[in-house]
């Protein structure tokens, strides 16, 4: 209950940073959009439908960085290095500084993202959850959280799935705080510096815990789980689409 009660909060202070981020950096907006339209004349920003809170669907905003969309896809190592060469000059600068996702201040404004949360993913997990990770889906995806700042595409998926779990039970303001801190440290220091693993143990606690928690009708309904959120699959997820 306190954690719910924290998190409506904080979605509506949410809203006004976001909303004067967006202004205080119109001038940087302005020149990432005229960098990457001068390398190639491409898109400056792109969109991609993510899966969100309750298992609604909606578009992610992002500055481009890469030269083609048309990249092979492999759900067990999701996030494309520095190295990759579908990386555009100014894409690996910006996704270095994590520039690239700051279009998701509009996800933000429009309610369906806040800054600190657990990350949205493709559509292409929406049926590999299991019942007990589903508590990830009680909290608005975040800009940064728990996953991004221990690792991130360091990270296994079982790992991601652990820390988006714990950030959903748990989140609090000294949680955000440390958050906040890991975020500018792995601006400067990098992600594999902050890499923490997670033990067996570790997992099997968080998932017994989130086995035991009340899952929202608009979860239990978009991913075909019995209202209680304890029980198992009842059908195939029917995710809204954006």
């Amino acid at each position: 209950m306190l954690t719910r009660i924290y998190l409506n909060l904080k979605y509506a202070a949410d809203f006004v940073l976001a909303l004067c981020a967006l202004i205080l950096l119109a001038p940087l907006f302005a020149a990432v959009a005229i960098a990457v339209k001068a390398e190639d004349g491409g898109k400056v920003f792109i969109k991609q439908s993510r899966t969100g809170q309750y298992g609604n669907s909606f578009f992610c905003y992002k500055f481009r960085s890469m030269k083609s969309g048309n990249v092979a896809f492999d759900k067990h190592s999701p996030v494309i290095k520095g190295d990759n060469p579908n990386l555009t000059k100014v894409g690996r600068v910006i996704r270095r500084l994590k520039i690239d996702e700051l279009p998701q201040l509009i996800n933000i404004l429009k309610g369906e993202m806040c800054f600190i949360g657990p990350r949205p993913l493709l559509h292409d997990y929406d049926d590999e959850y299991e019942t007990w990770e589903l508590v990830k889906f009680e909290a608005r995806p975040g800009l940064t959280g728990l996953a991004q700042v221990h690792g991130n595409g360091y990270l296994t998926i079982k790992a991601r799935k652990y820390y988006d779990a714990c950030y959903a039970m748990n989140a609090s303001p000294a949680m955000d705080l440390a958050i906040i801190f890991r975020t500018i440290a792995l601006l400067f220091i990098g992600e594999r510096r902050l890499l923490t693993r997670v033990t067996k143990d570790d997992y099997e606690r968080a998932e017994a815990r989130s086995r035991g928690a009340r899952l929202s009708r608009q979860t239990c309904l978009n991913f075909g789980v019995v209202p209680s959120g304890r029980a198992g699959r009842s059908k195939k997820p029917t995710v809204k689409t954006a």
